[in-house]
């Protein structure tokens, strides 16, 4: 990657020393485009052009949006630092997912593919540029990685495996240039099962490959004994008079109720029927036809509350807030409601698990596609809650640490350390007891996405329960806390912003609707 590679720790190198150097510890992000020496000879401008769009309108603003500090731009890549490991691994996420959508529609000889590696190290920081190991190991990692992917240290797995729920597939340790102690490398993989299935995929095509072959063999020796003694047969044999074209027609028609005829007497489906996704292609019916079952919603009065809690920076100051009534979903949107969706051709993907269960890795954008779906679909103005609705919501009328008192108890909410809850997947919706409005998991289970832009405090936010608009719209308000984080994401007041357009494995939201 040019200027990047050549730092070295404790070597020339290094800028002169006078006196102590500033030092700090630091995630450290090195990208390098693959393959950029190719893209520049095939189209010199077209490429410079396109490399620095990417860094003005992806990069840059994504470095800042997880709060680290772009150090240098070196042409085909770039040097990045943040105080938080997790804001690294995040930034490094969202820069790769928003590449795919980037690269899509164009073919693969043409497409800017960062590789990025990511390390925890001890560093001198100038204002133009980083020093020493900590950037020499980061540089070796993004040099292994494939393009599109992120590859980070074992020392930056160790501080993120629990807090960021990600599939990570270890890579084992491996000796790098200048560097005397071998380093552990993983492979980041956003979806956390995705290790178990590129495992998968990689034992199903040899089984395949295998099963395809002998399939081969097999078929050319029965053709061998079989057929091609009846072709020898029937060439030998003379020909005999084809049946009259009259009769055929005859006999179709002396059955008029025959399998011939089964297109016309099939049933008509049913209302419940029409919704699900069909197995053979047929014309999309429209939205006024289609019968939508609308998700269970719960009337809420009303009321003024206490927004917020000095627990965290981000939820205060604690304000008094008015709350109109509307009514919110009684459990998190499922997988079954978000597929009647997905067939209607108005949501963009169709989700996997048990249908009962809520649906994940839905970005805020994807569940506002579902809102205006449902609105259009029954004629009712359904959307995503406020923030301030969702927490006055899920404090059920209370204003102790969670709505059931200030203590943890087992079996209340779906999250990590909140009972014998398995942490592979989310509980199906309902399976805790309701709060005091009748809500189920207003905390735990799945994050769920608000309307509100994200802002890091509550300074100036609206006093009347309205979704808050402005700042930093390129990522919205998660509330609840999931199945995979610990219980201090499940009390009320508990916030995080992400990515607007970035889908996550343990996001999904609930609607509301009115007033």
């Amino acid at each position: 990657m040019g200027e990047i590679r050549n730092f070295k720790s404790g070597s020339h190198d290094e800028p002169p020393s006078s006196g102590r150097m500033p030092r700090r510890l630091a995630a450290i992000i090195v990208g390098d485009i693959a393959s950029y020496s190719r893209l520049m000879q095939a189209d010199e401008e077209g490429t410079h052009v396109r490399v620095k769009r990417i860094e003005r309108d992806l990069i840059e603003p994504s470095i800042v949006e997880h709060h680290g500090s772009l150090v240098k731009t070196t042409g085909d890549g770039f040097i990045a630092v943040f105080d938080s490991p997790v804001e690294a691994v995040r930034c490094s996420i969202v820069i790769q997912q928003n590449l795919i959508g980037r690269n899509a529609s164009l073919p693969k000889e043409s497409r800017i593919e960062y590789r990025i590696g990511v390390n925890l190290g001890d560093v001198i920081v100038e204002p133009d540029d980083v020093y020493g190991d900590g950037v020499n190991i980061a540089t070796r990692i993004e040099g292994i990685a494939e393009p599109g992917q992120v590859y980070i240290s074992g020392a930056i797995y160790e501080q993120i495996k629990h807090k960021v729920v990600c599939g990570y597939e270890s890579l084992g340790d491996r000796k790098v240039k200048n560097i005397t102690d071998p380093v552990r490398i993983y492979r980041v993989l956003p979806d956390a099962d995705a290790v178990g299935r590129t495992r998968g995929r990689r034992e199903n095509t040899l089984l395949f490959l295998l099963a395809l072959t002998l399939l081969v063999i097999a078929s050319g020796v029965l053709w061998y004994l079989l057929v091609q003694p009846r072709l020898g047969e029937q060439a030998a044999a003379p020909p005999t008079p084809a049946p009259a074209a009259s009769s055929t027609s005859q006999s179709v028609q002396a059955e008029p109720g025959s399998s011939t005829q089964a297109p016309q007497t099939a049933p008509a489906a049913s209302p419940s029927t029409a919704a699900a996704p069909a197995s053979a292609p047929s014309p999309a019916p429209s939205q006024s036809t289609v019968a939508v079952q609308e998700p269970d919603m719960v009337a809420i009065r009303g009321g003024s509350f206490a927004m917020g809690s000095n627990d965290d920076p981000t939820e205060r100051p604690v304000h008094q807030v008015a709350i109109k009534p509307f009514a919110i979903g009684k459990y998190p949107v499922t997988v079954r409601e978000w597929n009647e969706c997905a067939a209607a051709k108005a949501c963009s993907f169709t989700a996997i698990g048990k249908e009962d269960a809520p649906v994940t890795n839905v970005s805020w954008a994807d569940a506002q596609q579902y809102a205006g779906w449902l609105a259009q679909a029954t004629k009712k103005p359904y959307r995503l809650p406020s923030e301030a609705e969702w927490e006055y919501a899920a404090r059920g009328g209370t204003q102790t640490k969670y709505w059931w008192g200030d203590k943890l108890q087992p079996g209340m909410a779906g999250c990590k350390d909140c009972g014998d809850v398995a942490a592979e997947q989310p509980a199906k919706v309902g399976s805790f007891k309701p709060n005091p409005f009748g809500l189920y998991d207003m905390g735990g289970g799945v994050d769920q996405w608000v309307a509100d832009c994200w802002h890091r405090t509550y300074q100036g936010a609206p006093s009347d329960g309205s979704a808050w608009a402005g700042a930093d719209c390129s990522s919205h308000v998660l509330r609840s806390g999931s199945w995979k984080n610990d219980a201090r994401y499940v009390r009320p007041s508990n916030r995080d912003g992400y990515d607007t357009n970035v889908r996550y494995p343990t996001h999904g939201f609930r609607v509301a609707l009115g007033p």
